[in-house]
């Protein structure tokens, strides 16, 4: 055999042999992580009842990594309000300013409604709000 077709034929068999490798790192997260809680859509604990009344808020990557905040429904309905704590305009983390009813960003002094809607600033959008609950003494959003 000569050493050309030997290189070639093991340049083959080395790209053979990497391709489900190479299948497998192109598909999505979704079909990898479909039987976990958070690829499922179902809700997922990111705190105690009794931690929410204490803190005003809680904090929280436990919904696909994304930064949330969730905090008691102003409105007195007994309800809670999940969000996003990334400020559309910039990037940074809000937070929770219970004295004012606002998330408020530190950078540029974006500020949000408890729904996540811009009350002022330069924000363009609505920050990402996300469906929670109280189911017994934890404090659920879906993921």
């Amino acid at each position: 055999m000569k050493r050309r077709d030997f290189n070639n034929l093991l340049g083959l068999g080395l790209l053979a042999s990497s391709l489900p490798v190479a299948i497998a790192a192109c598909q999505s997260d979704t079909a990898s992580s479909s039987g976990d809680a958070a690829g499922s859509g179902s809700f997922v604990p990111v705190g105690t009842v009794a931690d929410l009344d204490a803190q005003g808020s809680l904090t929280s990557e436990a919904v696909k990594g994304k930064k949330l905040a969730v905090i008691r429904d102003p409105s007195g309905s007994g309800a809670v309000l999940a969000v996003s704590t990334v400020c559309t305009h910039a990037g940074c983390t809000v937070a929770w300013e219970g004295g004012q009813g606002l998330f408020v960003c530190p950078c540029h002094g974006g500020r949000f409604n408890p729904d996540g809607t811009v009350s002022g600033g330069p924000p363009p959008k609505p920050l990402t709000s996300f469906e929670a609950k109280i189911e017994g003494e934890q404090v659920m959003v879906k993921a």
